[in-house]
């Protein structure tokens, strides 16, 4: 078995031409914590392969950034934990998860995730202007006096209970 050979350089000034040390993987890692530990190398290292190419902080960096697309992966995972551990609004969810409230409310919207945080809506047939909104069911139930398999069923159909048009209306 060959082993991979390396050459030490100064984390803080990586040049290539002037390495601090040169040898087998093993062997320079021991010696550049050795080095590190014992103060004779008061400075941070990097242990390369000979051939690299030199780098800048700006590049390094910008190959440590993460995927715009993983961040939201674990945005929307992070906002469904916090639906399921009770928080049902989003400005629960936002504090609870520590995401700002414009994101969760955007992700929310942009993934159409099923958060049951609307609430429920009856408006006159022949009077518009009166609406009636309850967070629940029952007490929508309660105010129009009608079972709830029938405001249920008349909020998929937009049919009419009571003299209402009824529906289910998502809060974002």
């Amino acid at each position: 078995m060959t082993k991979t050979q390396v050459i030490v350089i100064n984390a803080d000034l990586p040049d290539i031409d002037h390495p601090l040390a040169i040898g087998p993987e093993p062997e320079m890692f021991k010696l550049a914590q050795h080095n590190y530990k014992s103060g004779e190398w008061p400075f941070p290292v990097r242990l390369v392969k000979p051939g690299t190419k030199p780098w800048d902080d700006a590049t390094y960096l910008a190959s440590m950034k993460q995927d715009p697309k993983q961040g939201e992966r674990e945005d929307i995972k992070a906002i469904r934990q916090a639906h399921k551990h009770g928080k049902h609004s989003l400005r629960q969810i936002a504090e609870s998860t520590a995401i700002e409230f414009k994101r969760v409310k955007d992700l929310v919207h942009k993934y159409s995730l099923p958060l049951n945080n609307g609430y429920w809506r009856a408006e006159k047939y022949n009077n518009p202007d009166e609406v009636i909104a309850y967070q629940t069911l029952a007490r929508l139930c309660e105010k129009i006096d009608a079972p709830a398999d029938s405001i249920k069923q008349a909020s998929q159909s937009n049919g009419l209970v009571r003299g209402y048009y009824i529906s289910r209306v998502p809060r974002a």
